[in-house]
């Protein structure tokens, strides 16, 4: 892997290349960002071009979602100046939290939390995850944001797929990810 080489012309999604397809078989995602983050350009441009339709917008912190949301979310974080919130999946916190059920994109039923104390009413939170696939781990976010008072100020992620649940989040919320329009037909169909 050439963690130095960066293209002499950088268009939006240059590092979307640098993801490694699964080798593992079908209980792992087909793709993995986390070459991407080692790229420290490619890494730089990628927040870039998520946070770039929420310029000039009103955000207060930045959650992201266990556990590879976690990168993009504090990278993005600190370009705005802003806190970061995890959104954890059930059992890691030892404060209190609210809890809510979801089934993930492997068809498995988990339990997301987030504390209690971290949300105040209208607070604006910029959601951050590295995938959403079926819209089912974002969708439970986006239910404890809410349901603590807080306001959805957008979402963004590296691919929001055209599936039901990615549709029904892009109808709803702001949202901003990073594959091109001509490249989105091959991310759905995972090729």
């Amino acid at each position: 892997m050439d963690l130095c080489h960066v293209p002499a012309t950088r268009e939006k999604g240059w590092y979307l290349a640098l993801m490694a397809p699964n080798v593992k078989g079908p209980n792992y995602a087909w793709l993995d960002p986390s070459r991407l983050y080692c790229h420290p350009q490619g890494l730089q441009d990628c927040v870039a071009d998520l946070l770039q339709p929420f310029r000039g917008d009103a955000i207060d912190i930045v959650a992201g979602i266990d556990a590879m949301g976690f990168i993009l979310g504090a990278a993005a974080a600190a370009t705005l100046r802003k806190g970061f919130l995890a959104i954890r999946k059930a059992g890691h916190l030892c404060v209190q939290t609210a809890a809510q059920p979801y089934t993930d994109y492997s068809g498995r039923e988990k339990v997301m939390e987030v504390r209690t104390d971290a949300i105040a009413p209208g607070l604006r939170v910029l959601l951050v995850d590295q995938w959403v696939e079926t819209g089912g781990t974002m969708r439970a976010a986006i239910e404890l944001v809410e349901r603590l008072g807080g306001v959805v100020a957008g979402v963004a992620a590296i691919c929001i797929e055209n599936s039901e649940g990615g549709k029904w989040i892009q109808e709803r919320y702001k949202c901003s990810h990073c594959v091109p329009p001509c490249l989105q037909p091959r991310f759905d169909q995972h090729q």
